[in-house]
């Protein structure tokens, strides 16, 4: 595992030791076939549909049963880490190579699937591939999504040899009996703990909201303090509001985030006259986090009245939570058992692939620590016993869930 993820590290636009890879890109292209090769020289069949989706599967004796899945996704942000998304597939490969060469036998097939744009590096959508497979898209993507120099998910798909329509990529219901998706924690609770292994109970999931605000503008000299109508100071009273909004819930599982605030026209003598920001709020429970959702609202007409700003609040998407199958949850904690390994069940609070199989199929999540909680940056880090530990988890994971009848 530690030299394949060594070497899928080498497929980077990024300068070592940041990793840079866009879906659908070159290095992306690279990469796959790589990966491609690793799989059949694994022993498994591999298969892709139209988005970019590969699908490795080693066929059970039941293959007539929904198969169990495992996997997770290669692209990278730019100048990101070497672990986030790949331990889970590389991790998955050599579950299954491990299994394979112990001689044992699955009843139902045991699929590594590779997703594809987790990130929303591209196409500014995360979690493109399972959204798809999910039906969370149709066929309209293929011209609506374009990546930031216009060029539409298809002409990019079809340029990277992805042909087909979007409508054949939703997987039919009973596909999977079951998906695990091993991945780094990206926070800091196990590391923290001393736990070898995070078994996930349920994925927070997303509201992104984008809020405008208009002032006025004019000379940082000419207008008087109290004669403005200043657009950073209302969008600054907001992302306060916000923060606020989110800390007065009173669970840890509600986190806002203002993460893109641009201010017009952006001179140091000049009074805002216009602000866009885009804001994330997630939680694990859909009711509280639209609740949050609802006060942001009112807090943004409270801030455009005292401010005598016009505020307009567009939300871009409301993704639902995913509670883990209480099965798949049984039988990761029994192979951190089995392995002697401490394990304690926690939530996800960032979403993964895994929350969109959850509308097709029962899931379940195991983490493994990272150091510091770092993700999505060069210095992202887990260590060879805790990326072994994993893999083996997962595999035992695999295993008894392939050997369910029913």
């Amino acid at each position: 595992m530690l030299s394949d993820i060594e070497m899928l590290a080498s497929f980077s636009d990024g300068t070592p030791p940041g990793i840079s890879r866009l879906v659908f890109g070159e290095v992306d292209q690279e990469a796959r076939i790589w990966l491609k090769a690793q799989c059949r020289d694994a022993g498994l069949s591999v298969r892709e549909d139209a988005v970019g989706n590969m699908f490795a599967r080693w066929t059970g004796a039941r293959p007539e049963l929904g198969a169990i899945g495992t996997g997770s996704h290669i692209d990278a942000i730019p100048h990101s880490g070497k672990f986030d998304g790949t331990v889970g597939v590389l991790g998955g490969l050599e579950a299954i190579r491990a299994l394979r060469q112990s001689g044992f036998q699955p009843q139902r097939s045991i699929e590594l699937l590779l997703f594809t744009a987790e990130e929303p590096t591209r196409f500014g959508l995360g979690c493109l591939g399972s959204r798809m497979l999910g039906g969370g898209l149709d066929s309209a993507a293929d011209t609506r999504l374009r990546d930031s120099e216009g060029n539409t998910l298809a002409q990019l798909r079809e340029a990277a040899g992805f042909h087909g329509s979007l409508d054949q990529v939703r997987l039919c219901d009973g596909y999977y009996a079951a998906f695990v998706e091993l991945h780094i924690e990206q926070g800091p609770l196990l590391e923290k703990e001393g736990l070898a292994v995070g078994v996930v109970t349920s994925i927070a999931a997303p509201a992104a909201l984008r809020i405008s605000v208009e002032g006025e503008g004019g000379h940082a000299g000419g207008v008087l303090m109290h004669d403005r109508k200043d657009a950073f100071c209302a969008a600054a009273e907001i992302v306060l509001a916000i923060e606020e909004r989110a800390l007065a819930t009173g669970s840890a599982d509600t986190c806002a985030t203002v993460g893109k605030c641009h201010v017009y026209p952006g001179a140091v003598n000049s009074i805002p006259s216009r602000v866009e920001m885009e804001a994330d709020i997630r939680d694990t429970d859909e009711e509280r986090r639209n609740q949050v959702l609802r006060e942001i609202e009112h807090a943004c007409a409270r801030v455009a009245a005292k401010r005598n700003v016009q505020v307009q609040v567009t939300p871009i998407n409301a993704d639902a939570p995913a509670t883990c199958s209480p099965q798949i949850i049984d039988a990761v904690a029994q192979a951190a058992a089995e392995n002697g390994l401490a394990y304690k069940k926690m939530v996800s609070r960032a979403y993964h692939d895994s929350l969109f199989m959850a509308r097709i199929a029962p899931v379940g999540m195991v983490f493994i620590p990272c150091r510091g909680g770092v993700s999505h940056r060069p210095d992202e880090y887990s260590a060879p016993q805790e990326i072994e530990n994993g893999a083996k988890v997962l595999a035992g994971t695999l295993a008894k869930l392939s050997q369910v009848e029913s």
